[in-house]
């Protein structure tokens, strides 16, 4: 797993690298026993202070998701995704035919993220 830091989004850096594992673990990209990066080796990548990622991983640990084992790494210890159904596999397509046609307008990345935000916000108001 590679992480990607925007330093502009407002969002603390460890809260970005704990979304990003919940978005692989909801995605099934990451599964059970799966090894994360080190705080090292996402340093070398992100430029990030190895401390951030350290208690990136201290969060996901509290929430159950990943479990340290000394001297060898952490490691996933359950995953957020449901079994993929056919109503997902479709859906996943529809949205790829989207995020397409929004970059065929000339949309860039943080576009259509707040495109998906703000109607996400519109239809899940309580979150």
């Amino acid at each position: 797993m590679e992480f990607r830091i925007d330093r502009r989004s407002g969002v603390a850096t460890y809260l970005q690298i704990v979304q990003q594992v919940q978005q692989a673990l909801r995605l099934g990209i990451l599964v059970e026993g799966d090894r994360l990066p080190t705080a090292a080796q996402v340093a070398a990548t992100t430029k990030v202070n190895p401390n951030t990622t350290l208690k990136a991983y201290r969060e996901l640990e509290r929430e159950g998701l990943v479990e340290p084992r000394p001297g060898l790494g952490t490691f996933v210890s359950r995953t957020l995704a449901r079994p993929e159904s056919a109503a997902d596999a479709r859906l996943r397509a529809e949205l790829r035919s989207w995020v397409d046609r929004a970059r065929a307008e000339g949309l860039d990345r943080e576009d259509v993220q707040a495109l998906v935000n703000s109607a996400l916000a519109d239809r899940f108001p309580d979150v």
